[in-house]
């Protein structure tokens, strides 16, 4: 069976084809590094994470290149420098959020599971690209300066057509619905409604560098130019996969797509734009003002990063997803179950059954519920969630972080249950009762079979 994957731009479920099979490509837009990521942000981390395991899988590890970058220079990042760091000169705080961020990140994520890209470009290490990218588009009429601003024109871009595609392609819109539905920066010195900056100048004590076309005073880049920067330094012109949130299709993916494909003449950037749906938090949207803004960082103290690994999974990548405490307590459960059948078990080749509802748009929910029919084969078990990213620990381990985010003593239990085994022995029911309640009241719960009592953390 063959990998499919749906394409944003042509709004269907294609055959994935890459353009050089010994060199699979793909970026994801990653984190803009001023504070801890919330819980939406995760999503696109693990999406994206199992089509890179899945694309090693079919390809081979030293054949899949997976580039996420980080965005270490932007207006948030300024705002929180200064408010954090006010005795600082504001490019030496910006150097302290964007570390101090960018390490919590980097815990965050690795909590959940996911692997490391291949490359983790940050965007200030990639101004010259930046600059030189801004250069073409100025040479081919595409960029003009304006009051120390560098803008873009998509109206010049749909006029030359040259083979280029269309602005707004991507995101479905003509130039006027853009113009009538979206926030346009009003400017004087902007030729058009829709064109968007390029490079900008740097407010005293912001983060500058030297601008391009002939500017003398010094300035910084816009956001959408970064990402276009950082793809081709490390993927090139022309590559396979962009991911994202569905938030990005417009106006961050679209403006990359007319940045990239006018610079260096091309008809596409990226062969196919995966886009992940949006999170609610209990059917509502997550906001600050809600009351309900969840970052990674607060799960992780709650919950092991495999079960908001798990609860992410069990809905597919293209719809909406409701994070809901009851969804988190069924997820733990079930990773329970698989660590007991499966944790210490030698892998074995990941079952067909999971693969292919992989192979088709990545299809966890199907994939996950194919899992529950292998019971009888751990080693196909094993394999399955090691290839899903699940499994890192032994069963003792997954069991003792449980006990330890409980509270709970276990040689205190293990005492306890020996007093009931003991009890049940000399038929005094009334004391195995009690101390069945006792040990319930503890957050434990027992099962009793022919070869003895076990127990587990209760859910």
């Amino acid at each position: 069976m063959e990998l499919r994957l749906y394409d944003t731009l042509t709004k269907e479920k294609r055959p994935f084809v890459p353009l050089d099979a010994k060199d699979v490509r793909m970026y994801v837009c990653g984190p803009t590094v001023y504070d801890f990521a919330h819980i939406g942000n995760a999503r696109p981390v693990i999406v994206f994470d199992v089509l890179f395991r899945l694309l090693r899988h079919i390809y081979g590890e030293a054949h899949v290149k997976y580039v996420r970058n980080i965005t270490d220079v932007d207006d948030k990042i300024n705002d929180r420098a200064a408010r954090d760091f006010p005795g600082l000169p504001l490019n030496e705080a910006i150097r302290k959020v964007t570390e101090q961020t960018g390490e919590q990140f980097h815990a965050d994520v690795d909590a959940l599971g996911a692997l490391r890209p291949s490359v983790e470009p940050r965007a200030t290490e990639h101004i010259v690209e930046m600059r030189e990218i801004i250069e073409r588009l100025i040479k081919g009429g595409f960029a003009y300066a304006a009051e120390d601003h560098v803008l873009f024109s998509p109206q010049a871009m749909n006029a030359a057509n040259a083979g280029l595609p269309r602005y707004g392609a991507l995101s479905n819109r003509s130039l006027d619905e853009m113009v009538a539905g979206a926030r346009v920066d009003v400017a004087p010195y902007k030729k058009g409604n829709t064109d968007f900056v390029l490079w900008k100048p740097s407010k005293p004590g912001e983060p500058s560098w030297p601008s391009p076309a002939g500017i003398k005073a010094e300035g910084r880049p816009g956001w959408h130019i970064e990402c276009s920067a950082m793809a081709w330094k490390h993927l090139g012109e022309h590559f396979d996969i962009h991911g994202g949130g569905i938030d990005l299709v417009f106006p961050h993916h679209e403006n990359e797509v007319a940045q990239t494909c006018c610079a260096f003449h091309q008809e596409r950037m990226a062969n196919y734009w995966m886009h992940n749906g949006f999170l609610q938090v209990e059917s509502e949207k997550m906001s600050k003002s809600l009351g309900n803004f969840i970052t990674i960082h607060e799960l992780l103290q709650d919950w092991p990063g495999e079960v908001l690994r798990l609860n992410m999974l069990k809905t597919h990548y293209r719809s909406p997803i409701d994070w809901t405490m009851k969804s988190l307590e069924e997820s733990a459960r079930t990773l329970d179950d698989w660590y007991r059948v499966a944790a210490d078990v030698a892998p074995g080749k990941p079952a067909a059954s999971v693969v292919e509802p992989l192979l088709d748009d990545l299809n966890t929910p199907l994939a996950i519920a194919a899992l529950h029919g292998l019971r009888g084969d751990a080693a196909a078990v094993s394999g399955s969630l090691r290839l899903l990213g699940f499994l890192s620990e032994s069963a003792a381990q997954w069991e003792g972080r449980k006990q330890q985010a409980s509270g709970v003593d276990a040689a205190e239990v293990e005492r306890l249950i020996a007093e009931r085994t003991a009890a049940r022995g000399r038929k005094d029911f009334k004391e195995s009762d009690r101390i069945r309640d006792l040990l319930a009241a503890m957050g434990v719960a027992i099962k009793d079979s022919k070869d003895g009592t076990t127990w587990e953390i209760a859910r």
